[in-house]
């Protein structure tokens, strides 16, 4: 089985009540998976794909999961966000999704469900796509 991944989704926004609890699990978290907040002003945040900004009603019952290297990251994933304030929706564990699924889930501070999952041994093509604009 092949998959391919960074093809469809551009970004994700999420719209939150409040910016600085956003940002201070949003953080969290993303440090624990190796990851770190790429673009930050008082007004939004974001991180690879991910943009966050306050709006007029923040977002509810989103589940969003991170890529995890391994069952440790997962395990460390879901320390940060109980750390940061999140709540735990889910110990970190093995699923019936598929074979070696591993995952953790956490409830962000507007209740979004926010994972990280491990989904076994895997051979990537390259660790991200670049994409650069076009010159000339």
């Amino acid at each position: 089985m092949e998959f391919h991944q960074g093809r469809l989704i551009d970004h994700v926004h999420l719209r939150v009540a409040d910016l600085e609890a956003s940002k201070r699990f949003y953080r969290q978290v993303l440090g624990a998976v190796g990851r770190e907040l790429t673009l930050e002003t008082e007004h939004f945040f974001a991180a690879d794909e991910l943009f966050v900004s306050t709006g007029v009603a923040p977002t509810a019952g989103l589940h969003l999961a991170f890529q995890a290297p391994d069952r440790e990251t997962v395990q460390r994933f879901h320390e940060a966000a109980l750390a940061a304030g999140g709540d735990d929706n889910g110990s970190p564990g093995e699923r019936d999704y598929h074979p070696e699924y591993y995952a953790a889930y956490a409830l962000d501070p507007d209740r979004n469900n926010v994972e990280a999952v491990f989904h076994g041994p895997a051979e990537r093509s390259a660790p991200s796509v670049v994409v650069r604009p076009a010159t000339g």
